[in-house]
């Protein structure tokens, strides 16, 4: 049953985590860690494949939203300049897991709450999208990349909730750049696992195969066809999903 799971049905579990996610410019960190320790494997193993699932997704989720034109320079650089190098500040923080979970768990929580509650109201489907204030949006990515690189989860989860909750940015824009903050905090934290010489499983080759798929299709959803009010109800039951991880997951 075990030997199926990873061999058969596994890549295609990973294919519609990375679609869900992509929609709505988010990688699935938390996705991918979950189902990899459902299925068994070795935390060592986990940690350095969910990275690198991480990193192509939210590659191809950032060049879908830049060609659609959903991604600018303005609404972006501010949460950057500050938010990857705090990341890595981040990482080399270690806090015990008692801590931090039960904390960041439930914050998401009440994002994921805050999101549903925003789709349902009329503006969640015409908020325009402006350009984010600078001194705001800095302090925001020095904090949000600080928690990123201490939960090791990606930053793009908890840029999303909170740029909307402050209207500075649309739906769509705001998934552009959070596959962008998922991308660079990811490529980062990949970059200094690898130098530990990983142990990566030998079927990564065909679950990188099949979250690309997911994310091509996950991310067309999200530019194109799905409204911003559905999108949002997305990202609610995935802040929800990464909630409960967070709390009760090992």
């Amino acid at each position: 049953m075990e030997l199926t799971l990873q061999h058969t049905l596994f890549p295609l579990v990973l294919a519609f985590i990375a679609a869900a996610y992509a929609a709505v410019g988010q990688a699935g960190a938390t996705g991918y860690i979950a189902a990899m320790g459902l299925a068994g494997f070795a935390p060592d193993v986990i940690r350095p494949a969910a990275l690198a699932l991480n990193t192509l997704v939210a590659a191809i989720g950032t060049a879908r939203f830049a060609r659609a034109g959903h991604l600018t320079w303005r609404a972006t650089y501010p949460f950057i300049l500050l938010g990857l190098p705090f990341s890595i500040l981040g990482g080399a923080t270690h806090l015990p897991a008692h801590i931090y979970k039960p904390v960041v768990g439930a914050l998401l929580i009440v994002a994921a709450w805050q999101m549903a509650r925003l789709a349902r109201s009329a503006r969640a489907t015409g908020q325009p999208a402006v350009a984010p204030p600078l001194l705001a949006s800095l302090v925001a990515g020095a904090a949000i990349g600080f928690v990123a690189g201490v939960t090791g989860i990606g930053g793009g989860i908890f840029v999303a909730p909170l740029v909307l909750w402050l209207r500075w940015l649309d739906m769509r824009h705001t998934a552009g750049l959070s596959a962008l903050f998922n991308l660079l905090n990811s490529a980062a934290a990949l970059a200094g696992v690898w130098g530990t010489s990983p142990k990566l499983p030998g079927e990564l080759p065909w679950w990188l195969a099949a979250v690309a798929v997911g994310a091509a299709l996950g991310s067309w959803l999200g530019v194109r066809h799905l409204a911003p009010s559905v999108l949002r109800y997305i990202l609610a039951a995935l802040l929800l999903a990464g909630g409960a991880w967070m709390l009760i997951g090992r």
